[in-house]
């Protein structure tokens, strides 16, 4: 079967108005900013340092932040056996990390009822807290 020239003409038009089309979408998807993953990672310090019912209301106190649906990972832990070293710092007592997909979900956490509630109803338990949130850096 040939192709005429008017047909052949038509796709080529065709597959150039596609290659526009997918030209822009790429660049506009190049033009939004991707918001970089966020880590929160918190120290907690007891008031009364190795107590284990104070430790384990706070591990218990920590779960129910799972129930927070912008929360992506939650892992929670104390101080591992590992070697001592001059950079290591195993003086907390409890610790959890969380991952968020981006700042403004990190802001939504910190404002939820259930995070408020955690807050309220353990703090007397702790004697110092230290917060570490990490932008991630993508890969490229």
């Amino acid at each position: 079967m040939e192709t005429s020239r008017r047909e052949l003409a038509a796709m080529m038009a065709l597959g150039g108005a596609g290659m526009a089309l997918s030209s822009t979408q790429a660049s506009a998807q190049a033009a939004t900013p991707v918001q970089a993953k966020l880590v929160h990672h918190v120290f907690f310090w007891l008031k009364r340092p190795g107590n284990q019912a104070d430790r384990d209301q706070l591990i218990a106190g920590l779960r129910t932040l799972r129930a927070i649906p912008v929360i992506r990972d939650l892992q929670i832990g104390v101080p591992a056996s590992t070697e001592k070293r001059d950079v290591v710092d195993s003086s907390f007592d409890v610790s959890e990390l969380m991952v968020f997909d981006n700042a403004v979900e990190q802001k939504v956490y910190q404002d939820h009822e259930i995070h408020q509630a955690f807050v309220k109803s353990c703090e007397h338990l702790w004697a110092k807290v230290v917060v570490y949130d990490m932008q991630v850096v993508p890969d490229r």
